[in-house]
């Protein structure tokens, strides 16, 4: 059985790595790393978007980072529980025109007892900067 530590029940300690873990594995921008963290049958809301499954969850990331281009991300721990996580969250990127943005957001998780995420919701509004802006050079 596929599983990814830390595992449920968190702890603060634990909470915090799996944060950073998805931090680092976002960070990669590789749909195919970042996939394997969450269950073959993961489901997803992002913003208005519903995903199911890892194939759905590939191709929805390889969409969103062929937009969101040089994206840089940091998450910060919010609450946890048992087997879920609430994290908040702001990355930049920029698009195709050169306009960057900076995203600010809140990520719901649940986790399976093997570690991998079942259920992700996030909510993100985007706001346009200017280059000069950009707090992750």
């Amino acid at each position: 059985m596929e599983t990814k530590p830390p595992l449920p029940p968190f702890t603060l300690e634990t909470a915090r790595t799996k944060v950073q873990v998805a931090e680092d594995a976002w960070n990669t921008r590789d749909p195919e790393k970042v996939a394997l963290a969450y269950t073959p049958d993961s489901e997803w809301r992002n913003r208005a978007e519903f995903v199911t499954g890892r194939e759905q969850i590939k191709s929805f990331l390889r969409g969103k980072w062929d937009k969101e281009l040089d994206y840089r991300l940091k998450k910060e721990l919010w609450a946890f529980t048992e087997n879920r996580i609430a994290v908040t969250f702001r990355y930049e990127w920029h698009d195709d025109s050169g306009q960057w943005y900076r995203s600010y957001g809140n990520e719901l998780w649940e986790f399976a007892d093997n570690g991998l995420m079942q259920r992700r919701i996030a909510s993100i509004n985007d706001k346009p900067i200017v280059e000069s802006e950009r707090e992750f050079v």
